[in-house]
C-alpha cells in the first residue's frame, strides 16, 4: 500500500511539475490587422496621392488618344462615300492601329500604376513590419497573426494581445 501511495504521490508531483512548467513556458500570441495599420500611417496618404496623380496623368493621355480615334472615325464615316478605296483602306488601318495602341496603352498604364504603388508602399510596409517586430519582442510574443491576411480561422481574443494599438503608439499614430 505504501508503494501505491508513493507512486501516486510521485505521479501527482510529476503532473504538478509538468503543469507548472507548461504555464511558465506559456506562449503568448498577438494579432493585428495590417491593412488597418497601413491605412492609419500618414505615409500611406502620400503614396495614395502620388498614385492618384499618376493615374490622372495617364487617364488624361488615354482620353486624348480616345478623342483622336473618335475624330478619325467620324471623319472616315462622314467622307466614306467620297474616298477612294485606297484612302479608305488606309484610314481603316490607321483606326485599327490606333485601337491597338489604345489597348496597349491601357494595359501598360495599369501595370505602371501597380508598380509605382508597390515601389512607394515598400518602405511604408518595411517601417510597419519593423514596428510590429519591435513591439512583439517588447511584449514577449511568440507569434503575431495578421487578420487582414486571413491567416487564422479562430482566435480567443481574451488570450491574445491586440498589437494594433501598441504598434500605432510605437509609430506615434493617434
Amino acid at each position: 500500500m505504501k508503494t501505491t501511495q508513493k507512486l501516486t504521490l510521485a505521479l501527482a508531483a510529476a503532473a504538478f511539475l509538468l503543469i507548472g512548467t507548461g504555464s511558465a513556458n506559456a506562449q503568448k500570441f498577438g494579432y493585428l490587422n495590417s491593412q488597418e495599420l497601413l491605412s492609419s500611417m500618414p505615409e500611406t496618404d502620400s503614396v495614395q496621392t502620388q498614385v492618384a496623380d499618376l493615374g490622372k496623368e495617364l487617364e488624361s493621355q488615354f482620353k486624348a488618344m480616345q478623342a483622336e480615334m473618335t475624330t478619325k472615325a467620324q471623319d472616315l464615316q462622314s467622307n466614306l462615300s467620297t474616298l477612294s478605296e485606297t484612302v479608305r483602306k488606309q484610314k481603316e488601318k490607321d483606326l485599327f492601329d490606333l485601337q491597338t495602341r489604345l489597348e496597349e496603352f491601357q494595359q501598360s498604364a495599369q501595370q505602371e500604376i501597380q508598380t509605382k504603388q508597390m515601389t512607394l508602399l515598400k518602405p511604408v510596409m518595411e517601417k510597419a513590419q519593423a514596428a510590429i517586430t519591435k513591439v512583439a519582442k517588447e511584449q514577449g510574443l511568440t507569434a503575431v497573426f495578421d487578420l487582414a491576411a486571413g491567416g487564422i480561422a479562430y482566435y480567443n481574443e481574451s488570450q491574445m494581445v491586440n498589437m494594433l494599438p501598441l504598434v500605432k503608439q510605437s509609430l506615434g499614430i493617434q
